[in-house]
């Protein structure tokens, strides 16, 4: 038997849900792991109620789960199985254990390749313990609008049709699918493709307030991030964005990077919504964690990092806005000071509401006896301090408590 299939205990505030931590003090609460599983969950424990494998933090937090991860660390979501594990394996650095690699929209011909590339890297994910979970794609595109393309081929968009995207959204890869609902045949295509298992997302849109709540009526039940590349709200036409903050049948998910969301923007989603309707996302680009002036791609255009190093981003040849530079655990951050939210709270809109709005997480806490140990140990900044995904150590950072190696010994 291996090192991490040996019990360990993680040790700190457990965040289990957006109000408020187990235990009344940092390192009151204990989770312990074996065989890949919770087992159990302590809130009072002397010493020798816990394994010697130990690693503590102020928080102990399930897993962070984006759906919309376009690329990151210089590594694209494309046709390279290559650049996909290498983005998986870095992911769990910033707290995610899974994840949607996300394609943009690009000619009918690219996609074939895309797609043996992610079946390729989902299976080498499979036996890599280091890396995050492919949960599936997320297909943003390409029947979207052209009035609303932002970043995106708008000649793939313009050529789209629901019969094609009929045909590229295969669940046994597809997990997601952003449209447009205005786009001709789209309302069947929803309901379509809700019967064969697949989520849907709108935005991309122009729809007016109406054709928006249409598209939730077909069975749409996530809002692909809100404010940006979607009818904007007006008193006298709410527009898409309206809709998506006012109808509790839709999650809307939102990228708190203060570049792409002001704080404001963001907060007035969050008390809309509620903290189980309302999520993060990064709508990362390759260009995500690497130096200002860096050169990545986006679908074959080329993405340069401007703004700053405290405030980076990433744009088109244009000065289009082509995705964000956000990771994870630092969308966390952005929603506590932008909402003045717990950690707790801030924790719950990269975790569990990501989860639910996929359809993959029944009602009640990630973190339960019996569940994967897929978590997050965090400091009392929620920088991140440890990884886990499946039960085993795939990110650590060397602190006191905190394993040197990944399967290295833990205090």
């Amino acid at each position: 038997m291996s090192l991490d299939d040996e019990p360990l205990a993680l040790i700190g505030t457990i965040l289990n849900g957006p109000d408020g931590p187990v235990g009344a003090a940092p390192g009151t609460g204990a989770v312990i792991v074996e065989g890949g599983r919770i087992v159990a969950m302590l809130e009072n424990f002397g010493p020798g109620d816990l394994p010697a494998r130990r690693l503590e933090a102020a928080y102990v937090a399930p897993g962070f789960v984006d759906l919309q991860v376009n690329g990151s660390f210089g590594h694209e979501v494309d046709d390279d199985p290559a650049a996909l594990l290498a983005l998986a394996r870095r992911l769990p650095a910033t707290g995610v254990t899974a994840f949607l690699p996300t394609l943009v929209s690009r000619a009918p011909g690219r996609y074939a390749r895309c797609f043996a590339a992610f079946d390729v890297a989902r299976a080498a994910t499979k036996v890599d313990p280091l890396s995050a979970r492919p949960l599936g794609l997320h297909l943003e595109g390409p029947l979207l609008s052209p009035a609303r393309a932002g970043a995106h081929d708008r000649a793939a968009i313009e050529g789209a049709t629901a019969n094609l995207l009929s045909q590229l959204a295969d669940p046994t890869r597809v997990a997601l699918v952003t449209l447009a609902p205005e786009r001709r045949d789209a309302l069947m295509l929803i309901t379509h493709l809700r019967a064969r298992g697949i989520a849907i997302s709108l935005g991309h849109t122009d729809a007016s307030f109406e054709m928006f709540t249409a598209g939730i009526d077909a069975g749409a039940t996530v809002a692909t991030h809100v404010w940006n590349a979607m009818s904007p709200l007006h008193h006298r036409a709410p527009g898409a964005t309206g809709a998506a903050l006012s109808d509790d049948r839709v999650t809307a998910l939102a990228i708190a990077d203060g570049v792409h969301t002001h704080p404001a923007a963001f907060t007035i989603a969050l008390r809309a919504k509620g903290p189980d309707r309302f999520g993060l996302v990064t709508d990362a680009v390759a260009a995500a964690a690497t130096a200002v002036g860096t050169v990545t791609a986006l679908a074959g255009r080329p993405v340069t990092t401007g703004g700053t190093s405290a405030r980076p981003e990433a744009r088109l040849e244009d000065g289009t806005l082509a995705g964000s530079t956000l990771t994870m655990d630092q969308a966390v951050r952005n929603a506590r000071r932008f909402g003045a939210l717990s950690p707790a709270c801030a924790v719950h809109l990269a975790t569990a509401v990501p989860a639910r709005a996929l359809g993959r997480l029944a009602a009640g806490p990630l973190l339960r006896p019996g569940a994967v140990a897929d978590l997050v140990l965090l400091d009392a900044e929620l920088g991140v301090q440890a990884t886990l995904v499946g039960g085993r150590v795939a990110f650590h950072r060397s602190v006191t408590g905190v394993a040197d190696a990944p399967g290295a010994a833990a205090h």
